[in-house]
């Protein structure tokens, strides 16, 4: 695909690392509930293959998904990894054997995060490192972050991890982290009808910080989600597609990661960008957030 069907170029602030705006969430690559292998090994290859060909550079992963399949899956298929390619994982969770998720964020269970992530990557140093707070699953919670920050600007120092971003933050963590250092991207919860975090969108624009939203489709009501397939029906597209077509309109420091484990829903996915969207179709898309606000009061 050509750059403008994977949406464009962004370069991470203050670093080397150019990315096409579509990239390429791994989660899905595990097996059921994100755990354990899956069930067509041979088929996660393939998709990572097809994406990569198809000019994708930005990879989301994290060695909590499977956990560790996911990121064996992905140095399976692309070790020795394509020059341009920027694999981004996260820390702050861990998958016991009763497959729940939960906090792993001190020092020693940062550290070994870290190493767990270059071991199954087959990496020397980590591209982009985002803490993951744990608030609840779909929103962030406050509270400092300061010393799991510090742990990984140590570790940055030490030449394991290049960059350092956050995920399921909020604006005031955020601030915290950049008194500590420098912050490259933020990936939190948004989409067309969960629009908490504009100003922290346009905020981060402004210092050309990587914003990267997940849950593209997640918590429309039927009525927003009939707006969205009207929409889509008249384009020709998919709701994900247009969804996701909504996305880079927003801003131009947005990155998206959809997931899948299908070539075919791939290819649906890289093709978002080749839809315009126009005033007419905006403006009814922006009222879905209207429309939740005026449902949650």
């Amino acid at each position: 695909m050509s750059n403008a069907t994977l949406g464009g170029k962004f370069t991470f602030s203050g670093t080397s690392l150019t990315v096409h705006r579509i990239g390429y969430g791994a989660m899905q690559l595990a097996g059921p509930g994100v755990w354990g292998p899956p069930k067509d090994p041979d088929g996660a290859v393939a998709v990572l293959r097809e994406a990569v060909a198809a000019g994708v550079n930005h990879i989301d992963t994290s060695d909590y998904y499977g956990p560790h399949i996911t990121n064996q899956i992905i140095r399976q298929a692309l070790h020795p990894y394509p020059t341009g390619v920027v694999i981004v994982t996260k820390l702050g969770a861990r998958r016991p054997a009763d497959k729940s998720w939960q906090p792993a964020i001190s020092p020693q269970e940062l550290t070994a995060g870290v190493h767990d992530n270059l071991r199954n990557l087959g990496l020397d140093t980590l591209h982009i490192v985002n803490y993951r707070v744990m608030g609840s699953i779909q929103d962030p919670a406050e509270g400092s972050i300061a010393r799991q920050v510090t742990v990984l600007a140590d570790l940055q120092r030490k030449g394991l991890i290049r960059h350092i971003g956050l995920s399921n933050a909020t604006a005031a963590q955020v601030a915290e982290a950049q008194a500590i250092t420098d912050i490259v991207c933020v990936q939190n919860n948004y989409n067309l009808a969960h629009r908490q975090d504009d100003a922290l969108i346009d905020d981060l624009a402004r210092q050309g910080i990587a914003y990267v939203p997940f849950f593209p489709l997640g918590g429309l009501s039927p009525l927003q989600s009939s707006t969205l397939s009207s929409a889509a029906s008249r384009l020709g597209a998919s709701p994900m597609q247009v969804a996701q077509a909504w996305l880079l309109h927003r801003s131009p420091n947005i990155l998206l990661i959809p997931g899948t484990s299908s070539v075919a829903h791939l290819r649906e996915n890289l093709a978002a960008s080749q839809f315009t969207l126009s005033a007419e179709t905006l403006a009814e898309l922006d009222g879905i957030a209207g429309a939740a606000a005026a449902v949650n009061h």
